[in-house]
């Protein structure tokens, strides 16, 4: 489940780790007032992983990557359609009045959009995260009702900690 070149593992683990500081950020929208803390520590904890992550990146940058002048067009497209999904679904849902959502559906585009570049990146390891992000986000919605939180808090708690855990996951490849 390795990344086929190092550079693509180190900049995995940034943007992974950049990402879950963003969850975390968000699930503190209306979080429980004794999550506060740990979601801040998620916060740090993901940009220290993004800020490592990203010096690796650069420490390996002529190493090689499974981006190149042809993949790259492809990355860019699977990464165009999740902002444009994921924004659309956002302006339906604030539309309808459903706001509360919002985080539910980004989960689920995020989670789909790493499906496709496990194979770009020869990475199969972001599959697992990609289905995992995508089943936050199917099970976020159900999950916050039940147990009356808001669904920013769920969403944002579980995806931060998956994308975070993914991140320390990828640097460990890169350090080991």
């Amino acid at each position: 489940m390795t990344a086929e070149f190092v550079r693509d593992a180190a900049g995995t683990t940034a943007v992974l780790g950049f990402f879950a500081a963003g969850w975390f950020g968000w699930a503190q929208d209306e979080p429980p007032a004794a999550w506060r803390p740990w979601l801040i520590a998620g916060s740090v904890a993901g940009m220290l992983t993004a800020l490592a992550g990203g010096l690796l990146t650069w420490s390996h940058w002529t190493d090689g990557s499974a981006i190149t002048s042809e993949t790259g067009p492809i990355f860019g497209l699977i990464v165009a359609v999740e902002v444009v999904l994921s924004a659309a679904g956002a302006a339906v849902l604030h539309r309808r009045g459903q706001s509360r959502y919002i985080p539910a559906w980004v989960a689920i585009i995020v989670g789909l959009h790493l499906l496709p570049l496990a194979p770009l990146f020869q990475y199969p390891f972001l599959w697992i995260v990609g289905a995992a992000v995508t089943l936050i986000g199917l099970a976020a919605i159900r999950f916050a009702s039940v147990r009356s939180l808001p669904v920013s808090a769920v969403t944002g708690v579980a995806v931060g900690t998956v994308l975070l855990s993914s991140a320390l996951i990828s640097l460990a490849w890169v350090i080991r």
